[in-house]
């Protein structure tokens, strides 16, 4: 494995007015004083080619630097720099990018076929890795996120399938799920230098196929919890009344008469209409 260590140049401001000019004014003045001809036309050679090392490094890039298919280093300081005119440089941006993953369709841990998407939030740390350890990089991130996208949805469920809600739920759960969905993409793209800073689901949704059927069991599921809850104050409510009633010593009900009170009360509150009221206009027995 390829790990990524110091560049090899030097400051390219140093070297363009000094060490450059300094050698060619002694080049040059080998060449016109006829001191040794030679060494002069060689030496003004060989500086036309020297003054086409200089190269620029912007902020947040890095370039990596190869000798003759040797990895010499990855240069990250900024600014005019200059090395080697052989060795060649390749540009890796260290900016930090964005993702979005297409629309995928795949069956989540009950078997129901969902719709999903996800934004990858990464960044290239290791430049060597980068280059020598993938052929694309940019398209290795594309892959591996969308398998580690279909992997993570297949292994939990759409809803949460018990009442607590304990169990996570792509879904009930984003912030749980977007955790695991980072760090599964973490470990496919690890071995390419890359680092994932944040992993979000973008776009969730049941296919189209089963999509009216689990709006109907959401719906369902919406109104059964509603009238529980309805049904446990109802009852409260009813208990409250008896005892008030009793505590008072309003009215004395033996248990048919109460049997009969509870049912009426229990129909007006569990009621979704409005009760329309019967007037007994006789005796009470």
């Amino acid at each position: 494995m390829i790990i990524e260590k110091k560049g090899l140049s030097i400051n390219g401001y140093v070297a363009f007015f000094i060490i450059l000019p300094a050698l060619q004014v002694f080049f040059a003045y080998l060449l016109f004083s006829e001191t040794n001809i030679t060494l002069g036309v060689f030496g003004s050679l060989i500086m036309l080619v020297l003054w086409a090392g200089f190269f620029m490094v912007q902020p947040n890039q890095g370039k990596v630097l190869t000798l003759f298919g040797s990895y010499i280093g990855t240069e990250k300081r900024t600014g005019l720099r200059w090395t080697i005119p052989v060795i060649m440089r390749k540009t890796v941006s260290l900016r930090v990018r964005n993702f979005e993953s297409a629309k995928i369709k795949v069956n989540d841990n009950l078997g129901n076929p969902i719709e999903i998407a996800a934004i990858i939030v990464w960044s290239v740390t290791d430049t060597a890795e980068a280059i020598f350890q993938v052929d694309d990089y940019e398209s290795y991130v594309t892959i591996q996120s969308e398998s580690a996208l279909r992997n993570m949805a297949s292994s939990f469920s759409y809803d949460p399938q018990s009442d607590d809600q304990s169990d996570i739920a792509l879904r009930s759960h984003p912030q749980q799920v977007s955790e695991i969905l980072k760090q599964e993409v973490q470990d496919r793209l690890q071995q390419a230098g890359l680092t994932v800073h944040e992993a979000k689901i973008s776009h969730l949704a049941y296919a189209q196929e089963i999509a009216s059927a689990m709006l109907q069991r959401q719906q369902a599921s919406a109104i059964i919890a509603a009238r529980s809850q309805i049904v446990e104050g109802a009852v409260g409510m009813v208990e409250m009344a008896l005892d008030k009633l009793s505590e008072k010593h309003v009215v004395e009900l033996d248990e048919e008469r109460k049997a009969v009170m509870v049912s009426n009360l229990l129909v007006v509150l569990c009621s979704d209409k409005n009760p329309q009221p019967v007037i007994n206009s006789g005796s009470l027995y």
